[in-house]
């Protein structure tokens, strides 16, 4: 096969993957875009809501704030503790979430110094609502699992596609002609300048946001194969169920888990939600970017052992995979000027799929 033909086959491949995949991909970068600041968005219709938090001495104990919203949920039996976010800075509020039904989360806002419960997400707000419909979209086209899957094979089409256009772009010939956009020249010829050169600029991040989300998508399979590769295998942590012993108090726990990892800061706790299951608590290294912390302490949720630590400064290499994909997808990586980038990135396939049409109207 010649390389002419190869280039061809190459071609027909790019074109017909983008006509196939191009409105979902559009959607999915578009919500995307949208979501890049969310966090902060949200954070400051939060602050709005609930008021200012003047701090008042030490917080209160974690198990103090789980008694009092547990006691406001004591009329709704099959609402169940699922997890608690610690307050980073001193004027931030626990975030203690219960799931009432499947995909129904509950975050409930706690004084971390009066234990009051300033609010929760019941009745959610104007734009609690409006991302709540946008990362729906984003990752599930609003359809469940269905769409769950189907953004998942999109995000992996839109890699072939990416790196297809990658393989035909023209500056791999003469550099500087790759990136040059011919104003002044007939529309056909501008339309594809614009064309290849905002696809060469986004597709390298493209290839992060559409990747890292195909493989949470297909989370069950990409894990175990990158462990695989990489040689990262872990034991599982489970917990050995006791007959007719509760769980231990959480306050033992945390204590048990801060003296396997003593430098680090407390930063969330995720209940077991079935008998078998363990203890996770979450910690963050000074060293660590991601404000979240990848540093994990399982413990068995009867007897307190010790069931697996994950370090996130002695990372094994699938960890170090895995644990990037979070900054590559949200673009946090390179702090602020990436995520006013990445909001840029979110429209390239809305420019790319227009051109595209654009030049397959030229053509026929």
């Amino acid at each position: 096969m010649t390389s002419k033909t190869v280039r061809k086959v190459i071609f027909g491949l790019h074109r017909y993957i983008g006509l196939a995949v191009g409105l979902i991909a559009i959607i999915i970068g578009l919500t995307g875009s949208l979501l890049v600041f969310q966090s902060e968005i949200s954070d400051f219709q939060r602050h709005n809501q609930i008021g200012t938090i003047t701090p008042k001495g030490e917080m209160l104990p974690i198990e103090m704030v789980l008694n009092t919203v547990k006691k406001s949920y004591a009329s709704q039996p099959d609402a169940k503790l699922n997890r608690i976010y610690v307050p980073t800075k001193p004027d931030e509020p626990f975030d203690v979430i219960y799931v009432i039904k499947e995909n129904d989360w509950i975050d409930n806002y706690v004084h971390p110094y009066t234990g009051a419960i300033l609010s929760n997400s019941l009745n959610p707000n104007s734009i609690d609502r409006f991302y709540k419909v946008i990362y729906e979209l984003h990752y599930s086209l609003l359809v469940g699992d269905i769409g769950y899957k189907i953004v998942g094979t999109v995000g992996l089409l839109v890699c072939i596609l990416t790196i297809t256009g990658i393989f035909l772009w023209p500056g791999w010939r003469k550099l500087i002609a790759g990136f040059k956009i011919k104003l002044d020249a007939h529309p056909k010829r501008v339309n594809f300048d614009i064309h290849k050169v905002a696809g060469v600029i986004a597709g390298v991040f493209l290839l992060f946001t559409f990747f890292t989300g195909f493989c949470w998508n297909f989370n069950e399979f990409s894990e175990p194969l990158i462990r695989a590769i990489t040689f990262s295998f872990k034991q599982e942590a489970v917990s050995q169920l006791i007959p007719g012993k509760s769980p231990l108090k959480l306050t033992e726990q945390l204590k048990t888990a801060q003296a396997q990892l003593p430098s680090a800061e407390l930063r969330s706790v995720y209940f077991a939600q079935k008998p078998d299951r363990a203890l996770m608590i979450r910690y963050k290294f000074p060293q660590e970017i991601e404000d979240g912390g990848n540093s994990y302490v399982y413990l068995d949720q009867y007897s307190g052992k010790v069931l697996r630590v994950d370090n996130a400064l002695k990372p094994l290499l699938g960890d170090r995979i895995l644990n990037s994909f979070d900054p590559l997808h949200y673009g946090t990586f390179g702090g602020l000027p990436t995520r006013i980038l990445y909001v840029f990135v979110g429209l390239a396939p809305l420019i790319l799929f227009i051109t595209s049409l654009v030049m397959w109207r030229y053509r026929y």
